[in-house]
């Protein structure tokens, strides 16, 4: 795999060689708005504050690291998603990028409608009171009991992935005397200019019925047939951390095809398309995310034009944002412990952390900005690499980054853009405790996810 990479994984054609590093930035201390959260700024003192909170308070009040989380910042990302959509589309907030009760009630509050993918996400979901019909379920090998809960709960759509699961969902809800609205994702053969570990359209993976062979149009003639189901549309997700929007052109004429196919076989034109999410967020510098207003005029004009070349009335169209909405909000805070220089090479940064906390970049050799955190430097830059307290030599938190020379044990580092999947894949490798996640508004701190406990984990082992 490419050491220089596409925050994602590895862009197609336009990678670095090895040991090609860009020129380190003209101000060490300046902070790109594109990949911190909105209220982050330095004091008179040089020290990077949130929400006008110093993170050397934070740290000392929650200790490091610790997911540093600005819910006026989420909150705004949200509402500017719900905005630019409009009361004719549905956004639905990707709950596995990042959840907590917190979080769910931060979208009941701002409109947003969310979806799960596990019977743990539902669970989090009911529990801190988002409506059940606005819950889709997501899922390639959902549960009989999950489904049942889902049914059960009343949730507004079950996504079906399979031509088992069709009969699956069909069955317990007709058990149950209902009748469950169902989407059926299908893979569209669409190429993702993204990490094949996130790329989810081509035919050659675990996601949904494919396309090509006429499985799509086999699953949509099963779902009619059931009483247990009502299909109200077509679900397709072609990949995460997406910059360019051409892959959802292509994935919108394949759907609306479907859709068309649907109604001439049938008589039935469904009334909803789900375009998924994937939209890329700023991890460096050199990335360029477009605006939701910009991603909302783009999908709505591709589908009205091929709906109308389709003579198809428009359906209602959904989409999935999840990094992009929690992926900006939020940055991990460190304290140094080791910085040792290779000659010739780069300088290795130790944090108390690393692949427990943030696993992507060993994963898919994400890219992450980095900055000294609880002050400036005028020192020289210094190539560096900042890396984890694990056991593996691939415990990489930011592979290549310049830091200032004088950087030393007890200094605070922050690393912006970590809110999605950060906190979702976290571990306890190596028994170490996963971070809390603190959000920060109006000068006011406080923990919505706690810090574990060598408690939590001993509690677990019950041999």
């Amino acid at each position: 795999m490419s050491r220089s990479a596409h925050p994602a994984g590895p862009r197609h054609a336009d990678v670095l060689p090895e040991g090609h590093y860009a020129a380190p930035p003209a101000d060490l201390n300046a902070l790109d708005a594109k990949v911190w959260a909105q209220t982050v700024t330095r004091d008179a003192d040089g020290v990077l504050t949130v929400a006008g909170l110093r993170v050397t308070d934070l740290a000392e009040q929650y200790g490091t690291p610790a997911y540093i989380l600005d819910e006026a910042d989420f909150r705004s990302r949200a509402r500017a998603w719900r905005t630019a959509f409009g009361t004719d589309a549905d956004v639905f907030y990707a709950g596995k990028a990042f959840l907590s009760r917190a979080v769910v009630r931060w979208l009941h509050e701002e409109g947003l409608n969310l979806d799960v993918c596990s019977g743990g996400e539902l669970a989090t979901a009911l529990s801190a009171g988002m409506p059940a019909d606005r819950i889709a379920f997501h899922g390639n090998n959902k549960s009989t009991e999950e489904i049942r809960r889902a049914v059960e709960a009343g949730v507004g759509r079950i996504v079906l992935d399979s031509f088992q699961e069709i009969v699956r969902v069909a069955h317990i809800a007709q058990s149950l005397g209902k009748r469950q609205r169902v989407q059926i994702r299908i893979t569209v053969g669409v190429e993702a200019h993204t990490h094949e570990f996130i790329a989810t359209a081509h035919e050659d993976q675990k996601f949904g019925i494919p396309l090509a062979g006429g499985q799509a149009a086999e699953a949509v003639r099963r779902a009619l047939q059931l009483d247990g189901l009502e299909l109200i549309g077509i679900h397709s997700h072609i990949g995460s951390q997406i910059f360019d929007m051409s892959g959802f052109e292509v994935a919108a004429h394949r759907v609306v095809g479907l859709l068309k196919d649907t109604r001439d076989e049938h008589g039935v034109e469904l009334p909803e398309i789900d375009l998924g999410g994937g939209l890329g967020i700023a991890y460096t510098s050199d990335d360029d995310p477009r605006e939701p207003h910009e991603i909302a005029k783009a999908l709505s004009e591709i589908v009205t034009r091929e709906c109308e070349a389709a003579r198809l009335a428009t359906p209602r169209i959904s989409v999935e944002p999840g990094r992009a909405i929690v992926g900006p909000t939020a940055f991990t805070l460190y304290e140094v412990g080791t910085v040792k220089p290779l000659d010739g090479l780069r300088t290795y940064v130790s944090v108390d952390g690393g692949m427990s906390d943030n696993i992507r970049t060993a994963l898919y050799d994400a890219e992450y900005s980095v900055a000294l955190a609880s002050r400036t430097s005028d020192a020289e830059p210094m190539l560096s690499r900042v890396v984890g307290k694990h056991c593996e030599s691939g415990d990489i938190v930011v592979r290549d980054a310049f830091l200032p020379a004088d950087l030393a044990p007890g200094d605070l580092i922050a690393v912006p853009a970590t809110g999605a999947y950060c906190r979702s894949m976290a571990s306890n490798y190596n028994h170490v405790l996963r971070p809390p996640v603190v959000a920060v508004k109006d000068g006011e701190a406080r923990v919505i996810v706690r810090r574990e406990t060598e408690e939590d984990l001993l509690r677990l082992d019950v041999g």
